[in-house]
């Protein structure tokens, strides 16, 4: 039995596929932490499961040695766990850290003072995502002052899976965490690069790999293309995705002071990972969520919005936002509420407001006006 216990929150693709893999070889116990009562009771019947890689250097791993309990029906047993554990993760989205957040406040209420600061780092595709979880932690009454928060920026493709525990995911991963705030005593996890200023390495993620992602899909679905690699293959979007991440690659080349050859080599080979063949994906499915992907700090906003306030123009971006609010999708809950937002009959600047949490004031906001303006003149 592994010596050290990590919990960890959320057994989707993402958990199961990336965090435990490097987890399980990192040496710790797997406390899987989920409200899925098929994805729970899988893993309670299912000794191990395999993380296929695809992709340039594949690798096959075999996760086993994991336990799991479902933290809606079983909440203190979840408890127990992070009063004992190593390590605490998460990957559930970052709308769905308020409600992990409760649980995690009980475990270290219960944790004893013998035992060291509790390491907790929430792996979600966002900007302090572990911030987030500690504000919530703390709303919820946890001491929070026996953990230690670090934010971090993961990066690996996923595709679509097809049901069971096995985990198809690409080659690539980039799992970068911030050093601060552990002083120099950071766990040890196979996979993870310790960095000192980890600001650069998530706006390069995001708004790289991301927008990428989102744009092709947005504007792949807005032309009737089923797949981003389909997409990607069509010389006029493929045209469209390059010149939103020539706009993103001067911010980052500006803000960062990463070297401009850097950067386009980490563009080249972001189209090449989202147009794997082998990691097939669909632009409906990378465009759900289009109003949180629409948000302030997002893909598309939150560069934008950057290169605004820098005097810089950012047309592309706002075009592959105008894709996005034609992303009408019925199963989408996201989809369903921001066409019910265009068609509420509110004026533009209200809608625009509400869609991106921008300021009136801003130097953005009154190019995202007309791109509301020309959705709702279709």
């Amino acid at each position: 039995m592994a010596s050290k216990i990590a919990v960890h929150f959320g057994a989707g693709n993402i958990g199961r596929g990336f965090v435990a893999q490097f987890l399980h070889e990192s040496g710790y116990e797997v406390v899987f932490a989920d409200v899925s009562d098929d994805l729970i009771g899988q893993l309670q019947s299912q000794p191990s499961y395999r993380v296929h890689e695809v992709g340039e250097g594949a690798r096959e791993h075999v996760v086993d040695g994991y336990r799991a309990i479902n933290s809606r029906s079983d909440e203190a047993a979840v408890v127990a766990e992070i009063a004992k554990a190593d390590l605490v993760t998460t990957a559930v989205g970052a709308r769905i850290l308020p409600f992990v957040a409760p649980v995690i406040a009980k475990g270290l209420a219960a944790r004893s003072d013998a035992l060291p600061d509790l390491p907790v780092i929430a792996c979600e595709n966002a900007i302090g995502g572990t911030d987030m979880l500690a504000a919530e932690v703390r709303k919820a009454g946890g001491p929070a002052g026996n953990a230690i928060f670090a934010n971090c920026a993961i990066d690996r493709i996923v595709p679509e899976q097809h049901g069971g525990l096995d985990v198809r995911i690409e080659s690539f991963w980039e799992w970068v965490v911030d050093r601060a705030p552990f002083a120099g005593n950071e766990p040890e996890i196979a996979g993870v690069t310790w960095v000192d200023d980890l600001e650069p390495f998530i706006e390069r993620k995001l708004f790289t790999v991301n927008t990428a992602h989102a744009a092709a899909a947005y504007h792949g679905r807005d032309r009737g293309w089923e797949s981003i690699r389909e997409a990607l293959a069509t010389p006029e979007l493929q045209a469209e995705v390059r010149a939103v991440l020539d706009e993103t690659k001067r911010l980052l080349v500006e803000k960062h002071g990463f070297a401009e050859e850097e950067q386009q080599e980490y563009i080249e080979k972001t189209l090449k990972r989202i147009s794997n063949p082998e990691l097939p994906d669909t632009c409906e499915r990378v465009g759900r969520n289009p109003m949180r992907k629409l948000s302030r700090h997002e893909r598309f906003i939150g560069p934008a919005a950057q290169l605004a306030e820098r005097g810089h123009t950012a047309w592309d971006l706002l075009n592959a936002v105008g894709a996005a609010l034609r992303f009408d999708v019925p199963d989408d809950t996201e989809a369903v509420e921001l066409q019910e937002l265009l068609a509420s009959g509110r004026p533009s600047a209200e809608i625009a407001a509400i869609i991106t949490g921008l300021d009136a004031e801003h130097p953005l906001f009154p190019y995202v006006v007309e791109v509301v303006d020309l959705r709702l003149a279709r």
